[in-house]
């Protein structure tokens, strides 16, 4: 995570020029070239010739006269310094206005093979912490329309990214970030809508370049009503509760169910995107391990129903359904006389919204039941319930490492 500004070239040319133009006057100096107006400096020491070689920075050769005398070489190196270093000079100072007065425009006409990100909130420094995993130097524009001073300097300086402003959907705009020379453009915003409408823009400004744009849905049922429109056709489209639950699954659950002689009980507590998206996972991937999946949440008939209009239900395994509060001892009464949770076959992933209470009932249910495994979750990293879960041999997972970990490498490793 480099810099503070997006790099330019991979090599500080204007420096090595500098340092050239600088040592090449002292060392023609030193040689026995004298000039015109000042000849004392072939008789005066290194600091007196260094200061008079660095101010060829400001005024050239005008305050100190021609070159005459000495070796060839070192008349020819001071030339090249007289005619270099206010040419340098002048070159930085007028680069200088330019990126004051239109820093967005300067930086933007010269991006190459770059990546966009559309977006402000974790997923965007989710992405980006992958990105720069595999590639510190990939220059990256993000668009933001935040006014939150500390999240750009975060990504200016952390990340080296460019910190834009604008409307992704409109083409001028788009032209600008020269979305065509893009290795990868992520669009991560909030509002789907806006997402899918500003992948609509691009692939009609440039068709070809479907492979490279991914998309963030934050809905679900919305992602999957649209799966057989153009844009999700041609481009990538995902869910972050989808992406977590399945890194989950894959990462924590599987190995599990493998070392379990018989098969498993999962009780999911809170069924909101992220329990469903873990069902819908475990049917995927686990389905064959699979003994029984109870549900637990304050409105689970309803939300259970609207599940299945999602995605078909497998009748290879039993399904329970609680409906109450996973802080209420009744619940867990209800569970625990309706299914064998008392084995080390039993998995308990607490996925409600309340980071709070999916802690404390993480270690209520550790104490009850030693042997079963036990998943808590958060949304944002929490280095307090991770290292609780350390302690307790409770797993603390949050929904911005689990995306952080299992975005597709082709999608962030472009080098």
């Amino acid at each position: 995570m480099q810099g503070q500004q997006p790099p330019d070239s991979k090599f500080p040319w204007r420096t090595a020029g500098a340092l050239f133009f600088l040592i090449s006057a002292i060392v023609g100096f030193e040689s026995g070239v004298a000039v015109s107006e000042r000849p004392e400096i072939v008789d005066s020491g290194i600091l007196t010739k260094a200061y008079y070689s660095l101010s060829l920075f400001v005024v050239g050769g005008v305050d100190l006269g021609t070159p005459f005398g000495g070796p060839f070489y070192g008349r020819v190196l001071v030339w090249i310094s007289y005619f270099g270093a206010p040419i340098l000079a002048a070159s930085t100072l007028i680069t200088a206005l330019l990126r004051a007065l239109a820093p967005q425009s300067w930086y933007l006409k010269r991006l190459r093979h770059h990546v966009i990100i559309v977006g402000d909130g974790e997923l965007t420094l989710s992405t980006l912490r992958a990105l720069r995993k595999h590639d510190a130097r990939i220059p990256v524009v993000v668009v933001s329309n935040s006014d939150d001073r500390i999240l750009a300097d975060e990504l200016r300086q952390n990340f080296g990214a460019i910190v834009v402003n604008g409307d992704i959907t409109h083409g001028f705009f788009l032209k600008q970030l020269r979305a065509d020379q893009a290795r990868r453009i992520f669009l991560l915003g909030d509002n789907s809508l806006r997402s899918y409408e500003a992948a609509a823009a691009l692939l009609e400004l440039m068709p070809a370049i479907g492979d490279r744009v991914v998309i963030h849905c934050a809905s679900l049922r919305f992602m999957r009503s649209m799966e057989n429109t153009p844009v999700a056709q041609r481009c990538e489209i995902f869910n972050t509760y989808h992406l977590a639950a399945s890194g989950l699954v894959r990462s924590h659950m599987l190995q599990q169910f493998q070392e379990t002689q018989s098969k498993d009980i999962v009780v999911i507590a809170g069924f909101g995107r992220f329990g469903q998206t873990v069902l819908e996972e475990l049917q995927l991937s686990a389905l064959g391990e699979l003994d029984t999946v109870a549900i637990i949440d304050r409105d689970a008939n309803r939300r259970v129903l609207v599940a299945d209009e999602q995605m078909e239900f497998s009748g290879r395994y039993r399904r329970e359904l609680f409906e109450g509060d996973i802080a209420h001892p009744e619940v867990w009464d209800q569970v625990q006389q309706a299914v064998d949770i008392g084995g080390d076959n039993t998995a308990f992933v607490l996925g409600t919204g309340r980071e709070e209470e999916n802690l404390r009932m993480g270690l209520w249910l550790r104490q009850k039941y030693p042997g079963a495994m036990v998943i808590s979750r958060t949304s944002r990293d929490s280095l307090f319930a991770r290292e609780v879960g350390q302690e307790h041999n409770i797993i603390s997972v949050s929904i911005t490492r689990l995306v952080e970990e299992h975005l597709p490498a082709a999608w962030v490793k472009l080098g």
